[in-house]
Parts: structure tokens; sequence; C-alpha cells
């Protein structure tokens, strides 16, 4: 083992050491949370698992996302800072363009986008906790944040994890990460910089709601700050209150609603009913067999009611976002490509009132 590896081994050996006093005072405490506090990057506090309880792979995605069918029913797991979206299902009809920037999965239940040009590091990890051992696949970006896990299930095909980690196991377990700063984030221009008539112009032109980011782009706008401009035809803000009142309104109505929940590099989709609704402290949660959702209600600072035409016709959604304009979860009423949008649904979504300017 050369110097560089040798001092590599020995620092994440240091952090473990470090994660493993702070779990013994905080039991319980998360991953996440755990990075936070000892100052590094969940990535790394993941490389420093390496000989213990985690294994490196390839990040070889064309070949090892559909390989992650084999494990069966599964959770997959994708978050941003303010919520958790879980969902349970089958990696399926699993899809990489050839240019690897991009992958698709869109299996009824596992319903992924995937920004795979920002996807870094893959780790194989099987935890021993009081209720057994929690295997997953975690996926970190170049700034060692957590992009997407795969967590087994007590259905999970068991005897297909140790071949599938091993088929695709890195040759050389380092915990080097070679982590990259995060680019500087441009700031906004002006609203009076923005030509809004031709932003609303181009908003009312719009034929598919997949054509909105490229619209933003063109006009050079944030996407708080398109939803200011639009005119209140088509964006009006609502009390962030509102937010879980529309789900409730959802559970209690039977609407079936789509849930989108993501980060820069990984967006889940959950499509179906909600159900059962609980409020834990500051969190809302939809606590349903198949599908998880917690919210973290005091990092929503605004909320929209977004209509967007398209040859469909007006399709509505609630986004909700952070203090930094970073959109947290999106909502939307169930619907196929090809089909207007549900009745119940808009009558759903309209209910609330706007806030006035």
């Amino acid at each position: 083992m050369n110097s560089l590896n040798s001092n590599t081994s020995a620092n994440a050996s240091a952090l473990y050491q470090d994660w493993q006093r702070l779990r013994a005072e905080q039991s319980g405490l998360r991953a996440r949370d755990a990075a936070a506090k000892l100052g590094v990057s969940e990535g790394e506090l993941t490389a420093s698992r390496l000989g213990v309880d985690a294994q490196r792979l390839r990040p070889e995605w064309a070949a090892l996302l559909p390989a992650l069918g084999e494990l069966g029913y599964i959770m997959a797991l994708t978050r941003n800072e303010h919520c958790v979206h879980e969902r349970k299902g089958y990696y399926r009809d699993v899809s990489v363009m050839a240019n690897g920037q991009m992958g698709l999965v869109v299996s009824a239940d596992i319903d992924l986008r995937l920004f795979l040009g920002g996807w870094a590091s893959v780790f194989a990890v099987a935890e021993d906790t009081a209720r057994g051992t929690q295997r997953s696949i975690q996926v970190f970006d170049r700034q060692g944040v957590a992009v997407h896990k795969v967590f087994l299930t007590e259905d999970s095909e068991l005897a297909a994890w140790e071949p599938l980690v091993e088929r695709y196991r890195a040759e050389q377990q380092s915990g080097e990460l070679d982590l990259q700063s995060l680019a500087e984030r441009k700031a906004a221009r002006a609203d009076a910089d923005v030509d809004a008539a031709a932003l609303r112009a181009d908003w009312a032109e719009l034929k598919d709601t997949h054509h909105f980011f490229a619209m933003l782009k063109r006009h050079d706008v944030a996407r708080t700050q398109a939803l200011r401009l639009a005119g209140r035809e088509w964006a009006e803000p609502l009390a962030t209150a509102e937010l879980p009142t529309l789900l409730e309104g959802a559970a209690s109505g039977e609407v079936p609603i789509m849930v989108f929940v993501g980060n820069q590099h990984c967006i889940q989709i959950h499509s179906g009913p909600v159900n059962n609704l609980r409020w834990m402290d500051t969190w809302f949660n939809v606590l349903d067999p198949e599908f998880n959702l917690h919210l973290k209600t005091t990092g929503v600072t605004e909320l929209w009611r977004v209509r967007k035409p398209s040859s469909d016709g007006v399709i509505t959604s609630w986004e909700a976002y952070d203090a930094d304009g970073e959109l947290v979860v999106q909502l939307f009423g169930a619907r196929k490509p090809g089909i207007p949008e549900r009745t119940d649904w808009r009558a759903l979504a309209e209910t609330a009132v706007a806030l006035a300017l």
C-alpha cells in the first residue's frame, strides 16, 4: 500500500471511530445527520465503512442500474434537504442514454428520472441493526451528497445480493472520493431585466410540461422568478400551510396524485393514492404500505399553484420551494400523457385561496 492510500485508510478509520462514538452518544442518529455533526459529507462517512460493512462498487450505471431488478421487491429512496420520498416496488424498464448522461426507470411503481452526469460513487452497505441486517446500494455525487439509495426489503431476493455485489465490486476498495466544490450559484437577474411579456407569451404557447425547463433557460430566469412574473393566470402564491391540507384533501377525496421529489441528480415519482397521513412534530408524513413521504414543513418558504398549457389541456400543479428557491416537492393529479387532467384533482387544487400580491 502506498503512502497516499495508507493516509486515506487511516483518515477513514479515524472518521469511522469518531462516528461510532457519536452513535453511542446519540442512538438512532442517521448517517446524513452524523456526517453534518462531524463536518464531512455523507459520502465520506459511507466510505469510512469500507472493510467494516461496506464495499465500493464500480459506477457502471448502464449495467448496474438494470441489474438492480435482480433484487426483486425493493424500496427506492430519493431526497433533498427538506423532503424524503420512499417508494417500494421493482426496478424494471430501466434505460440509460448512449451518452451515459441520462437514465429512466419507468415501471408502474419505481418511477425515476436520472441525471447521471452528476453521479460519482456507489457503495453496497450491509449494516447490522436491531431488526437484522439492512442491505442497500447508495449513490453519491461529486460533493459526497446522497443522490439515490435502494434498500432491500423482507420480500427482496436476498440470494441475489451477494452475486450482484461481487459482480460490480471495485477492484480498488479506496475511500478516496475526489470530492469537488459545488459550482457557485449564478445570481438571478433583476425582475426588471426580464422581458416578462415575452415570458408570458412563451408560457401561453407551451404544448408539453416537459418543455417548461427549456423555456426558463431561454429566458434566463430562475424558477420562482418565472412564477412571480408569469401573471396570476399561470401562477399564484399560496400560504405554505395549505400544502398538508391539499394532501389531506387528496386522501379524504380518494384523489390519486403524482408526488415528485428530487435533487440535482435524481427525481423520484409516486403515482397513486395517499391514505395514512400523520404529523410528527414539524414533519408531515405519508405512511402508506408502498409509499412514504416525509416533508419538513419548516423548510418550505414558498408555495405556488402553477398552471401550464399543454396539448392535453391545462395541467395544474402545486410547487413548494425552500429559502434558496430550490424545489422541495411538486404535486400533480395522476395522469398519463395524452389524457386530460383529472377534474377531481383540478377542483381540489383550485380550492385554496391565493395570497394577495
